[in-house]
């Protein structure tokens, strides 16, 4: 049986090599075409192996027993349609990676906002009490990269997005988390019911010795956890969960409730990450690394040492008193909303991008008494402009790049002001990814007169 490696970017490749590396036979493809000289100059270690792009030879399909998929591969095009026809098994990273690592002691995150700066966080305070720790998945370190060198000591936090769980089978965290969920991705899953579904099936194979973390405030969520087989643990930043992790925004601190005795975990201003979704990451984060082992008292010492994660409400620098904020990964509104609440101060917002078939009238309501002025960029800005005005914010205007938009928000801004680039929208109709987007944001504001 030969192994099919569908996608060619960083997942693929690492994927690729996991397959060889463990003896495996394996044929890489790319639905869309590619230099096959430059693929092998840049990955000489892949070089001897059958390659094709567009078409995959009819010939191929009889040796091939299991597909392994990119992220950005979906389900119901021809090409995955005929695979499963063909009887030919669907996989991906996480999948791929969980079958070939050595250790079961998981923590894995998924929601649809915040699964970064929770998993970088688990796997923070996972290194304060283990001596081998993995941070890997969607964060940006593929999983299939790092399985074949753990071991039964090895520890591992894993961000899981949607797109990887829809090829999920075997995968089997000791302790998992979904934060939250709200739209996304609908130009994927098509409905709400199928987003939520794929989202709740990180816990399908958990048993009642595994950890299920919950946010109670999400209505989905809160009666999601009345089903389960695993142990439920809820989190809250609105009130007191019985058995459970939350924010009191009064007494500004995280505690957990233990069968009604309260024990206070850390003061809030002692952390480096702001806002009151970030204290319900770090809640769900100190869940997970419980459920994982880690004593009360290393996460008391870890986590005010955890900075903010690159590219999400991450302050950059302070120009003639007004303070610039990188938001690039707040790619969906909900995202997006949360940021224009974390800032201290009056707010000039840069948003616009690539349509995934959202809608932004919740985040255009928290403009009001916050927004100074909203600059709208990308393939959405007619949209989200249409927006602002059935809802009668009109102190918007549009720019042609990142750049002039910017422009326009340092003009208009004084001193004790906040210009957040917080798109709610993805980056790939101006940028190949919301890195780029938030490296291009920090590197201009950095070069603004002081």
């Amino acid at each position: 049986m030969k192994y099919l490696v569908v996608g060619l970017g960083k997942s693929g490749i690492a994927a690729a090599r996991l397959l060889k590396n463990a003896g495996r036979d394996l044929i890489l493809f790319n639905s869309s075409d590619m230099d096959a000289d430059e693929f092998k100059k840049d990955n000489p270690d892949l070089k001897g192996l059958p390659f094709f792009t567009e078409v995959l030879p009819e010939e191929c399909y009889k040796e091939i027993g299991e597909a392994v998929l990119s992220p950005g591969v979906p389900l119901d095009i021809p090409f995955t349609e005929d695979l499963k026809k063909r009887g030919i098994r669907l996989s991906g990273e996480v999948e791929l990676a969980y079958e070939f690592s050595h250790t079961d002691q998981i923590a894995a995150v998924t929601g649809t906002n915040g699964k970064t700066t929770t998993t970088a966080l688990t796997g923070h305070i996972l290194k304060e009490y283990f001596k081998d720790v993995r941070i890997v998945g969607n964060i940006g370190i593929p999983y299939t990269s790092e399985a074949l060198t753990t071991s039964e000591e090895t520890r591992i936090a894993v961000e899981v997005s949607s797109f990887q769980l829809e090829t999920i089978d075997s995968f089997h965290p000791k302790a998992a988390a979904i934060l939250n969920i709200t739209p996304d991705h609908l130009n994927r899953h098509h409905t709400m019911e199928n987003y939520i579904a794929v989202k709740e099936s990180i816990v399908k194979n958990q048993t009642c010795d595994d950890t299920t973390v919950l946010n109670f405030e999400d209505p989905v969520l809160r009666e999601f956890g009345k089903t389960l087989r695993s142990r439920c643990v809820y989190f809250s930043s609105k009130r007191r969960i019985e058995n459970g992790i939350y924010y009191d925004e009064d007494r500004k601190a995280i505690f957990i409730d233990d069968k009604g005795s309260e024990e206070k975990i850390i003061d809030t201003d002692r952390l480096q990450i702001i806002g009151a979704h970030n204290y319900e990451n770090a809640c769900a984060a100190i869940a997970l690394t419980m459920a994982l082992g880690v004593p009360v008292d290393v996460i008391r010492k870890a986590l005010p040492e955890f900075t903010a994660v690159e590219h999400r409400i991450e302050f950059v620098c302070e120009k003639k008193g007004v303070r610039y904020y990188d938001d690039s990964k707040g790619t969906n509104p909900d995202a997006a909303i949360k940021a224009v609440l974390s800032m201290p101060g009056p707010v000039l917002l840069i948003g616009g991008g690539y349509d995934k078939g959202n809608t932004y009238d919740e985040w255009v309501e928290t403009f009001l008494g916050r927004v100074k002025r909203l600059v709208l960029i990308g393939a959405t800005r007619d949209k989200i402009a249409d927006c602002c005005k059935r809802h009668g914010f009109s102190d918007y205007e549009f720019a042609k790049s990142l750049t002039e938009a910017i422009d326009k928000c340092a003009l208009a801004a004084e001193s004790g002001d906040d210009v957040l680039l917080s798109p709610a929208c993805a980056s790939w109709d101006m940028f190949a990814n919301y890195e780029t987007r938030g490296d291009e944001f920090k590197d201009y504001v950095r070069k603004l007169a002081d």
